[in-house]
């Protein structure tokens, strides 16, 4: 698998926009991150075959010999010809088969006695071989599907919004199962997703789509440390954003905010906005850098933090004990230069 490279490089008209959608992968837990309805999906289904774009090419070789799709040279293998494994929301298990059927069903006969309880193990199914999928909960489909999925060996495998019909505890549950079962697996993974906190958590690479243009793509901590757009800031979670007016090459006046701040970063005529995550904040005396006022701030205590919204409508996150009950909001507040986040619009 060393040499491989998973290249997608597909344009696709479609009723609300144009998808047009271009990376490479080796190696990687690729997330395609982004709001309902910007492509995503048509993504995933294109490189399984199950959508056909108007052009470009899939393949999963770096010498390109391994060619899905090839708009130009008329190549358009088969869904069942390309060495995916997808996983639906609904997991599309064959509801007349036993979970050992199931998950035998793609596996070449003389391997089916080693390949099933080795995965009957793996994903913590023993005692379930014999059930048939109506008499399982959501999370043992799920794992009954991936299971099929690695037991026939793809090249690729597809994700799409696998935890999103899932209730808190079951998701966190299975999302950590995914990750360490997809640890071992020597293709690639490309899952969907609108949850900035699953995208975090599995992926290594990050695509952020909006409305069918890829509008970041890198490392994952690259784009959530420094999302470099307004757009990506708030689909990976920032919950403070602000236009600003540029006074001088490192301070700004947040026009939403009413503030002047001091940034890290010499400022260039591009930058329209700043971010700033709510946790980043902290206690702080009246004449410190970037300090201002809480007064008129209103908190709400959560389990595991309490939320400060101040007067002027930032959002402050302070994390908690859950035994603690009791918090008194600063007179200050600040926020470090090196956290505040320079955007484009």
């Amino acid at each position: 698998m060393s040499n491989k490279m998973l290249k997608v490089n597909i344009q696709k008209e479609l009723k609300e926009f144009d998808l047009d959608v271009d990376f490479e992968l080796k190696n990687k837990r690729l997330g395609i991150l982004g709001p309902s309805g910007c492509g995503k999906s048509m993504t995933l289904k294109s490189i399984a075959g199950i959508v056909n774009p108007d052009s470009g090419v899939i393949s999963v070789s770096a010498d390109n010999e391994d060619v899905y799709f090839d708009s130009n040279k008329k190549i358009n293998l088969k869904p069942q010809n390309r060495n995916v494994g997808y996983l639906f929301q609904n997991y599309a298990l064959f509801p007349n088969m036993t979970v050992e059927e199931n998950i035998g069903i793609g596996v070449e006969k003389e391997n089916r006695e080693r390949t099933v309880p080795e995965m009957i193990k793996r994903f913590h199914l023993h005692g379930l071989e014999k059930r048939y999928p109506r008499q399982l909960s959501g999370g043992q489909q799920q794992r009954v599907a991936l299971a099929r999925i690695l037991a026939y060996g793809p090249d690729v495998i597809l994700l799409d919004e696998p935890f999103s019909a899932m209730d808190t505890f079951l998701k966190e549950q299975l999302r950590l199962e995914l990750v360490n079962s997809l640890k071992d697996f020597d293709g690639f993974s490309v899952m969907v997703t609108h949850d900035r906190d699953e995208a975090f958590q599995f992926c290594d690479e990050l695509i952020v789509l909006d409305k069918g243009k890829i509008i970041a793509k890198g490392d994952t901590y690259q784009i959530f440390e420094n999302p470099g757009k307004v757009q990506v800031a708030r689909l990976t979670g920032c919950k403070n954003i602000s236009r600003i007016e540029i006074i001088d090459d490192y301070h700004v006046k947040s026009l939403d905010w009413g503030l002047e701040l001091e940034v890290s970063k010499k400022l260039s005529p591009n930058i329209t906005h700043i971010g700033i995550r709510a946790h980043d904040f902290s206690s702080a005396k009246e004449d410190d850098l970037n300090a201002f006022d809480t007064l008129g701030s209103t908190k709400i205590e959560m389990p595991f933090e309490w939320e400060i919204t101040l007067a002027n409508g930032l959002w402050w996150k302070y994390d908690k004990q859950i035994h603690e009950h009791e918090f008194v909001v600063p007179d200050y507040i600040k926020i470090n230069p090196k956290n505040i986040i320079l955007l484009e619009e």
